[in-house]
């Protein structure tokens, strides 16, 4: 019998940083139904579940894949709950909640001829050990039966919006106005019913039948534009976004500036009354000098790399536990102080962040640029370049990495190295303080790169600079 590991050879659809990805002509239904046959599999060794809980992201790809997955859960006898198209911790929830295992369709911020499947298990994410086990996982064939998802349940869409209602009480926002920058994001009508029911005004711009690869680490030149002139026109105390599967949040301040999803993770996480952070190598260092936090693991990028932290952190004694990317992506590793009904929520969230700032707009009386420049000023940027093969990121990285000098020299940096940090691609801060971090991306065939200076202008300078310089090995 094939194993999982010939599957995703021969099909190019592997494993990344959060889940597995590939071309959606890759995605056959054999393929699809493989994934979803080894993660049973791998699930049913440890926990017993009749049931598994799936849901979609809005790319036209997403319904075909998971009616492929239904075809595998109901040749393995397994009843599938269909929770519709909402965000990925909304699906989550809901399996945590019943402790059964789910499945989102999903391709997050990456192009829409790629798409992917998320995994969780009854207890949260996958880890790496799983993936592991699911890559040696022996398969049956795929019959040739149809099946169709079955009728949508709602649950799982209503009780993700009760989850913030119970934490921040009725009309917790009234006399704040709000924009919501839909696109194609599968959490803009859960935005938009949360936020309205908690008393905000909501403003409603650019939703798209078309998908919209929204990337909250890369913000686009266009998206950037329109988030001043919406805020210009609109007078909103914020403008709120998602990426495509609602994991991740964007927001604007008043001005219409996007902030940084690290910035806002340890807005949230200060606002929370967070005492233990682990987040990855990639993440603002405003977050130790912050001096808010006990302590703050620092680990690989990736929601698996950040929950071994949080667990890792709980094993020693710490009770307050979150974690947070660059992306924005808030899990919620333990009950907060403040409100102990609050579930853990062990995965990427966009909602709990997004509500949480808010929340600290109107109880302080002030607009979202205050609150952020009371934080210690380290500021960063980031961009990537796509279609950059990973063999290629990887030997440059290597020689790198060897050859530090090397590296000064070809992206023509004039200061020497104080410290290398190799735990996550290569992350090189100059003497000055100056930091320039550069991996592959873990989902797709981009080169990475983020820097971070004392003021937003020298790192958006320092960051054009790099990337001019890393364009010439593209």
């Amino acid at each position: 019998m094939p194993v999982l590991q010939t599957v995703m050879q021969q099909s190019g659809v592997a494993f990344g940083t959060s889940g597995a990805r590939g071309l959606v002509a890759a995605m056959t239904d054999e393929v699809c139904a493989a994934y979803t046959q080894a993660f049973v599999n791998t699930v049913q060794g440890a926990f017993e579940f009749k049931q598994v809980a799936i849901a979609v992201d809005l790319r036209p790809s997403s319904p075909r894949i998971a009616e492929a997955c239904a075809k595998m859960l109901r040749q393995l006898g397994l009843e599938l709950i269909f929770c519709g198209a909402i965000p990925t911790p909304a699906l989550a929830l809901f399996a945590q909640t019943r402790k059964i295992p789910g499945i989102m369709v999903t391709g997050s911020h990456i192009p829409f001829d790629r798409n992917g499947l998320k995994f969780y298990r009854p207890d949260g994410e996958i880890t790496k050990s799983d993936e592991a086990a699911m890559l040696a996982s022996e398969l049956q064939t795929l019959s040739e039966t149809t099946v169709s998802l079955p009728e949508e349940t709602p649950q799982a869409r209503a009780e993700y919006i009760q989850r913030y209602k119970d934490l921040l009480g009725d009309q917790a926002l009234t006399g704040l106005k709000l924009a919501i920058y839909q696109h194609s994001s599968v959490a803009r009508d859960v935005l938009h019913r949360l936020l309205s029911d908690l008393g905000a005004e909501v403003v409603c711009l650019e939703r798209s039948d078309i998908f919209v690869p929204i990337d909250t680490e890369a913000v686009s030149a266009e998206d950037t534009q329109r988030g001043l002139d919406w805020a210009a026109q609109y007078q909103v105390d914020a403008i709120i976004s998602t990426d495509g599967d609602g994991d991740r949040p964007l927001i604007s301040d008043e001005q219409g500036n996007w902030l940084r999803g690290d910035i806002v993770g340890l807005l949230t996480a200060q606002a929370l009354q967070i005492s233990h952070l682990a987040v990855p190598v990639s993440c603002n260092t405003a977050i130790e000098a912050s001096g808010y936090f006990q302590q703050v693991a620092r680990t690989r990028i990736g929601s698996p790399f950040v929950i071994a932290g949080m667990e890792a952190l709980q094993k020693e004694g710490a009770t307050s536990v979150a974690g947070f990317e660059a992306n924005g992506g808030f899990l919620l590793g333990s009950h907060i102080p403040q409100s102990p009904t609050l579930q853990p929520l062990p995965t990427r969230d966009a909602v709990l962040p997004v509500v949480t700032l808010l929340a600290q707009v109107k109880a302080q009386g002030k607009p979202l640029s205050q609150l952020v420049a009371a934080l210690p000023q380290r500021f960063t940027a980031s961009d990537r370049l796509q279609d950059f093969p990973t063999e290629k990121s990887k030997a440059l990285l290597s020689g790198w990495t060897a050859d530090p000098a090397d590296m000064l020299q070809s992206l023509e940096l004039a200061e020497q190295v104080s410290h290398m940090d190799t735990t996550d691609g290569l992350r090189v801060t100059l003497q000055s303080g100056s930091v320039v971090h550069l991996r592959p991306s873990g989902n797709a065939p981009e080169f990475r790169c983020y820097v971070e200076e004392t003021s937003q202008l020298a790192a958006q300078s320092l960051l054009a600079s790099v990337m001019a310089q890393l364009k010439k090995f593209a």
